[in-house]
């Protein structure tokens, strides 16, 4: 992310509050035709090969210093030399997205649910 746009990219909210009904609405995007479970994995911590190595969204640290905003403007842009390709406008709406991200959001609660 050009890190010009960071802080008023990091201000960025959903237009959904945390429920239940839409984590499960992003979590059949994740599953489906958002195809993020390819990469990410069923437990979202990634599917690790040589030279691919995706987002561990039970991260923690991880967790705590992306914002929803700067997730969202991941998944409209992709992140050059990761391999994260665009998803927003080519597979999935915005509102799809949104609700993707709230779904990302539930592996962390679980990593602190389980820590707890």
């Amino acid at each position: 992310m050009p890190p010009e746009i960071l802080e008023e990219v990091r201000e960025i909210e959903s237009p959904f509050l945390d429920s239940p009904e839409i984590v499960e609405e992003g979590r059949q995007i994740y599953f489906g035709k958002g195809l993020c479970v390819t990469c990410h994995s069923k437990n979202g911590e990634g599917v690790r090969l040589p030279g691919h190595s995706p987002r561990n969204f039970t991260d923690i640290k991880w967790q705590d210093m992306r914002t929803d905003g700067e997730l969202m403007w991941v998944l409209k842009n992709g992140s050059p030399g990761t391999g994260m390709p665009i998803r927003v406008g080519k597979v999935i709406t915005e509102e799809e997205g949104w609700k993707v991200i709230q779904f990302i959001r539930s592996f962390g609660m679980a990593q602190t649910a389980e820590g707890q």
